[in-house]
Protein backbone atom coordinates (compact mmCIF):
# COMPACT_ATOMS: atom_id res chain seq x y z
CA UNK A 1 0.00 0.00 0.00
CA UNK A 2 1.80 3.40 -1.38
CA UNK A 3 0.09 6.46 0.29
CA UNK A 4 1.61 9.99 -1.32
CA UNK A 5 1.25 11.65 1.84
CA UNK A 6 3.28 14.44 0.67
CA UNK A 7 0.58 15.68 -1.63
CA UNK A 8 -1.12 17.50 0.66
CA UNK A 9 0.48 18.81 4.20
CA UNK A 10 1.15 14.97 5.19
CA UNK A 11 -2.84 14.70 5.22
CA UNK A 12 -4.68 12.32 3.16
CA UNK A 13 -9.02 12.35 3.02
CA UNK A 14 -10.17 8.23 3.89
CA UNK A 15 -13.59 7.39 2.99
CA UNK A 16 -15.06 5.47 5.94
CA UNK A 17 -17.83 2.89 4.27
CA UNK A 18 -19.48 -0.12 5.84
CA UNK A 19 -18.24 -3.33 5.04
CA UNK A 20 -21.85 -5.31 4.59
CA UNK A 21 -23.94 -2.27 3.39
CA UNK A 22 -21.55 -0.36 1.27
CA UNK A 23 -22.95 2.78 2.55
CA UNK A 24 -20.57 5.78 3.19
CA UNK A 25 -20.41 6.53 6.87
CA UNK A 26 -18.05 9.53 7.05
CA UNK A 27 -14.82 11.45 5.82
CA UNK A 28 -12.34 11.82 7.83
CA UNK A 29 -8.24 12.65 7.49
CA UNK A 30 -5.12 10.93 8.35
CA UNK A 31 -1.30 11.35 8.41
CA UNK A 32 1.03 8.62 8.49
CA UNK A 33 0.71 8.10 11.97
CA UNK A 34 -2.90 7.79 12.06
CA UNK A 35 -2.95 5.04 9.39
CA UNK A 36 0.10 2.93 11.10
CA UNK A 37 -2.04 3.25 14.11
CA UNK A 38 -5.04 1.90 12.77
CA UNK A 39 -3.53 -0.63 10.85
CA UNK A 40 -2.35 -1.88 14.14
CA UNK A 41 -4.77 -1.75 16.66
CA UNK A 42 -7.50 -2.74 14.06
CA UNK A 43 -9.83 0.54 14.98
CA UNK A 44 -10.11 3.48 13.04
CA UNK A 45 -7.89 6.17 14.04
CA UNK A 46 -7.84 9.85 12.51
CA UNK A 47 -5.49 13.05 12.79
CA UNK A 48 -7.98 16.18 13.93
CA UNK A 49 -6.85 19.23 12.39
CA UNK A 50 -8.95 21.16 14.46
CA UNK A 51 -7.10 19.26 17.50
CA UNK A 52 -4.11 18.78 15.93
CA UNK A 53 -3.83 15.46 17.41
CA UNK A 54 -4.71 11.90 16.55
CA UNK A 55 -7.90 10.73 17.57
CA UNK A 56 -9.56 7.56 17.61
CA UNK A 57 -13.19 7.10 16.61
CA UNK A 58 -15.27 5.96 19.19
CA UNK A 59 -12.16 6.47 21.82
CA UNK A 60 -15.61 8.38 23.80
CA UNK A 61 -19.01 7.43 22.36
CA UNK A 62 -17.63 3.61 22.50
CA UNK A 63 -18.84 3.18 18.34
CA UNK A 64 -15.88 2.10 17.16
CA UNK A 65 -14.97 1.56 13.47
CA UNK A 66 -13.59 -1.59 13.54
CA UNK A 67 -11.31 -2.06 10.51
CA UNK A 68 -12.10 -4.93 7.45
CA UNK A 69 -9.99 -3.54 4.38
CA UNK A 70 -8.05 -0.62 3.81
CA UNK A 71 -7.61 0.14 -0.01
CA UNK A 72 -6.22 3.27 -1.64
CA UNK A 73 -7.35 5.03 -4.77
CA UNK A 74 -5.30 4.73 -8.40
CA UNK A 75 -2.80 7.96 -7.39
CA UNK A 76 -2.55 6.83 -3.98
CA UNK A 77 -3.50 10.08 -2.14
CA UNK A 78 -6.98 8.59 -0.93
CA UNK A 79 -8.01 5.80 1.57
CA UNK A 80 -11.44 3.64 1.32
CA UNK A 81 -11.83 1.79 4.53
CA UNK A 82 -14.09 -0.62 4.93
CA UNK A 83 -15.45 -1.09 8.09
CA UNK A 84 -18.14 -2.40 11.18
CA UNK A 85 -19.45 0.46 12.78
CA UNK A 86 -19.87 -0.63 16.45
CA UNK A 87 -23.11 2.07 17.02
CA UNK A 88 -23.79 5.19 15.13
CA UNK A 89 -20.86 6.74 13.23
CA UNK A 90 -22.34 10.61 13.28
CA UNK A 91 -21.82 12.50 16.63
CA UNK A 92 -25.43 13.39 16.09
CA UNK A 93 -26.39 9.51 16.67
CA UNK A 94 -27.12 8.96 12.92
CA UNK A 95 -25.90 5.93 10.95
CA UNK A 96 -23.51 7.86 8.55
CA UNK A 97 -22.59 11.71 8.70
CA UNK A 98 -24.22 11.80 4.99
CA UNK A 99 -27.68 10.96 6.20
CA UNK A 100 -28.56 8.42 3.56
CA UNK A 101 -30.47 6.08 6.25
CA UNK A 102 -31.58 3.05 3.61
CA UNK A 103 -32.15 -0.32 3.86
CA UNK A 104 -29.77 -0.95 0.96
CA UNK A 105 -27.30 -3.70 1.99
CA UNK A 106 -29.59 -4.98 5.00
CA UNK A 107 -29.03 -8.47 3.15
CA UNK A 108 -25.70 -8.96 4.72
CA UNK A 109 -26.54 -7.15 7.79
CA UNK A 110 -28.93 -10.24 8.09
CA UNK A 111 -27.18 -12.51 6.67
CA UNK A 112 -24.44 -12.04 9.65
CA UNK A 113 -27.13 -12.08 12.23
CA UNK A 114 -28.09 -15.65 10.77
CA UNK A 115 -24.81 -17.27 10.93
CA UNK A 116 -24.50 -15.31 14.74
CA UNK A 117 -27.64 -17.07 15.83
CA UNK A 118 -26.86 -20.79 14.18
CA UNK A 119 -22.95 -20.26 15.05
CA UNK A 120 -23.90 -19.13 19.39
CA UNK A 121 -26.63 -21.99 19.20
CA UNK A 122 -29.29 -19.93 19.70
CA UNK A 123 -32.09 -21.53 21.66
CA UNK A 124 -35.04 -19.36 21.24
CA UNK A 125 -34.22 -18.80 17.79
CA UNK A 126 -36.54 -19.90 14.99
CA UNK A 127 -33.77 -19.41 12.34
CA UNK A 128 -31.10 -21.74 14.13
CA UNK A 129 -33.88 -24.24 15.00
CA UNK A 130 -34.98 -24.56 11.34
CA UNK A 131 -31.59 -24.43 10.55
CA UNK A 132 -30.70 -27.40 12.80
CA UNK A 133 -33.32 -29.57 10.84
CA UNK A 134 -31.34 -29.88 7.38
CA UNK A 135 -31.04 -29.04 4.55
CA UNK A 136 -34.13 -30.76 3.27
CA UNK A 137 -36.53 -28.99 6.03
CA UNK A 138 -34.74 -25.76 4.95
CA UNK A 139 -35.24 -26.43 1.13
CA UNK A 140 -39.27 -27.06 1.19
CA UNK A 141 -39.64 -23.93 3.31
CA UNK A 142 -37.92 -21.89 0.71
CA UNK A 143 -40.58 -23.53 -2.01
CA UNK A 144 -43.13 -22.83 0.33
CA UNK A 145 -42.05 -19.34 0.85
CA UNK A 146 -41.54 -19.32 -3.38
CA UNK A 147 -45.46 -20.66 -4.00
CA UNK A 148 -46.84 -17.87 -1.54
CA UNK A 149 -45.28 -15.05 -3.80
CA UNK A 150 -46.11 -16.19 -6.62
CA UNK A 151 -49.80 -16.51 -5.38
CA UNK A 152 -49.65 -12.82 -3.84
CA UNK A 153 -47.89 -11.82 -7.50
CA UNK A 154 -51.14 -12.67 -9.10
CA UNK A 155 -53.17 -10.09 -6.32
CA UNK A 156 -52.88 -6.11 -5.80
CA UNK A 157 -51.95 -6.24 -2.43
CA UNK A 158 -48.57 -5.01 -2.73
CA UNK A 159 -48.05 -4.94 0.92
CA UNK A 160 -48.85 -8.44 1.20
CA UNK A 161 -46.40 -9.21 -1.91
CA UNK A 162 -43.47 -7.15 -0.22
CA UNK A 163 -43.62 -9.59 3.11
CA UNK A 164 -43.52 -13.02 1.34
CA UNK A 165 -40.70 -11.75 -0.58
CA UNK A 166 -39.03 -11.04 2.32
CA UNK A 167 -39.74 -14.07 3.59
CA UNK A 168 -38.37 -15.75 0.61
CA UNK A 169 -35.80 -14.16 1.09
CA UNK A 170 -35.30 -14.27 4.91
CA UNK A 171 -35.52 -18.35 4.09
CA UNK A 172 -33.03 -18.45 1.22
CA UNK A 173 -30.37 -17.25 3.26
CA UNK A 174 -31.21 -19.89 5.72
CA UNK A 175 -31.06 -22.17 2.82
CA UNK A 176 -27.59 -20.46 1.66
CA UNK A 177 -25.82 -21.05 4.71
CA UNK A 178 -26.99 -24.64 4.92
CA UNK A 179 -24.76 -24.95 2.26
CA UNK A 180 -22.07 -23.02 3.14
CA UNK A 181 -22.48 -20.16 0.76
CA UNK A 182 -22.61 -16.72 1.17
CA UNK A 183 -24.46 -14.44 -1.24
CA UNK A 184 -21.45 -12.83 -2.66
CA UNK A 185 -21.38 -16.47 -3.94
CA UNK A 186 -24.60 -15.90 -5.97
CA UNK A 187 -24.00 -11.90 -6.87
CA UNK A 188 -20.41 -13.31 -8.71
CA UNK A 189 -22.53 -16.09 -10.47
CA UNK A 190 -24.82 -13.30 -11.68
CA UNK A 191 -22.00 -10.90 -12.29
CA UNK A 192 -20.19 -13.65 -14.49
CA UNK A 193 -23.57 -14.01 -16.64
CA UNK A 194 -23.38 -10.23 -17.05
CA UNK A 195 -20.43 -10.02 -18.99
Amino acid sequence: MNIDFSKSNGLVPAIIQHTLTGQVLMLGYMNEEALEKTKAEGKVTFFSRSKNRLWTKGETSGNYLIVDEILTDCDGDTLLIKVYPQGPTCHTGSTSCFKEESSKGFLYKLERTIEQRIASDAENSYTNALFKKGVNKVAQKVGEEAVELVIEAKDNNIDLFKNEAADLLYHFLILLKTKNLKLTDIEEVLQGRSK
